[in-house]
């Protein structure tokens, strides 16, 4: 996510390397790298053009002053306080009060609505502790109905939906009054998408907003689409006036100019960005932290709130008595294991830190690693999970039949758990800190 912007705007601000100061020549150098590089992430020129005019005139302004302070670490906070600037300025939070709060959920075909819909819930259900209801209105993509479906069974949350109901509207209206009678709290509405903007498809959305009088209106744009995104938003707000914006698809291969272009655009908040498939990558919109990350300064406040969701105290109790003992085992290893997934993918963690973006650039972290693990351990009996140290040859040999992986890959696995094993151990002593980041490196899915 925004690796290439990174890179660039990290080129510009070496442009001021080995400058005693800030000065109107390397200033102009600089902000010529800039707006290449927001050009080059699809951002639009005119507010590229703009957006740097900002940083120049604020850079200028104090080239007099902070001498302490490196040219270039003073360009890079100039740069992201605009930064914060263009993307909103702070994150604006989800409007879901009311006897149901109503969200209706708009965008084009294969923006991926639907399953920011299943998200939503699941964000609603599971971290402000709402009871939500799905609301099946796309009545014309094949299996859109199934789908949302398949998506409320996997997160435990109801769908309405009305097979041989072609109106739209008419199913809103039911699920509201549903909602009322069932004791449901948010009702989220997710409606049909075109491949292109229409005036039926305008025209349709329109009836319904005006139908359910929802209290948040949300518009989902596909990252991957750029500019394109930016356009259709400023269209559909010209007739359903929406609340907010959802962007989706921030993990894949974009440029993320939307995200940077589309509060100036539109002059609508970013609410939601989404950066995965499953029901848990979801996360509120904060301009400071994306602009720090942008900037390779990582997202440790992000970071920190996803250990905190995951992080069960009397299990870290548990395991710290276990390390003590030096008893920790692989069902152990195996719950743990399951909390980091929780977390999401490793990269993008990691890339939170600040300092690791960078130092992680060349590294593949190969989250598939995981299944390989997972494979040896379940290939064990329940009395090898709870002792590691039965583990001879022969009891390897038949772990490696039953998992698919050589007897090496068994030996070096179990190698690399039992040295985890020992460091945690000293650690849980208060020693061993340097020996533990030495290993680091050579755990499973770790390579340069």
């Amino acid at each position: 996510m925004f690796e290439s912007l990174q890179e660039r705007l990290d080129g510009a601000f070496k442009t001021l390397s080995g400058s005693g100061k800030l000065t109107e020549l390397n200033v102009a150098q600089s902000i010529k790298e800039i707006r290449r590089a927001l050009v080059d992430a699809d951002v639009n020129y005119k507010i590229a053009k703009e957006f740097t005019d900002n940083v120049k005139k604020e850079a200028l302004g104090q080239k007099n002053i902070l001498n302490a302070v490196k040219p270039g670490d003073l360009m890079v906070k100039i740069v992201m306080d605009e930064m914060v600037k263009l993307m909103g300025g702070q994150s604006v939070g989800i409007n879901v009060k009311g006897k149901p709060g109503v969200v209706l959920v708009a965008g084009l075909q294969g923006s991926g609505k639907t399953t920011f819909s299943g998200k939503l819930a699941h964000y609603l259900k599971t971290k402000k502790k709402y009871k939500p209801l799905l609301v099946a209105c796309d009545v014309y993509r094949p299996a859109a109905i199934d789908q949302i479906s398949v998506l409320g069974e996997n997160i435990g949350v109801a769908v309405y939906k009305e097979v041989d109901n072609k109106s739209p509207v008419q199913i809103a209206e039911n699920a509201i009054v549903h909602a009322q009678q069932h004791g449901f709290d948010v009702v989220i509405v997710d409606t049909a998408g075109r491949l292109a903007v229409d005036e039926e498809m305008m025209t349709e959305i329109e009836n319904i907003k005006n139908a359910i009088s929802p209290n948040e209106t949300l518009f989902v744009v596909d990252a991957m689409t750029g500019q394109d995104a930016v356009n259709t938003a400023a269209t559909f707000n010209e007739r359903i006036n929406y609340d907010g914006v959802v962007v989706t698809k921030l993990d894949g291969d974009t440029r993320g100019g939307a995200a940077l272009s589309i509060k100036y655009i539109v002059g609508k908040p970013i609410k939601f960005v989404s950066t995965g498939e499953t029901m848990d990558t979801l996360d509120v919109f904060h301009p400071d932290r994306m602009a720090q990350r942008i900037l390779g300064m990582g997202d440790i406040v992000s970071f920190v709130e996803k250990a905190q969701e995951q992080f069960d105290e009397k299990e870290a109790k548990r395991l710290e008595q276990k390390f003590k003992k030096n008893k920790f085992d692989f069902n152990d290893f195996l719950s743990q294991l399951n909390q980091i997934r929780k977390m999401g993918d490793m990269k993008s963690l990691l890339g939170m830190i600040p300092g690791m973006g960078k130092a992680m650039k060349n590294v593949d972290i190969d989250d598939n690693a995981f299944v390989k693990v997972e494979s040896i351990i379940y290939s064990m009996t329940p009395k090898e999970r709870g002792t590691p140290d039965i583990l001879n040859m022969s009891r390897k040999k038949r772990i490696a039949n039953g998992s698919g992986y050589s007897i090496h890959e068994i030996n070096a696995f179990v190698k690399q758990f039992e040295q985890m094993r020992k460091m945690m151990h000293k650690l849980s002593t208060g020693k061993g800190m340097d020996q533990m980041m030495k290993q680091f490196g050579g755990m499973p899915g770790m390579k340069k």
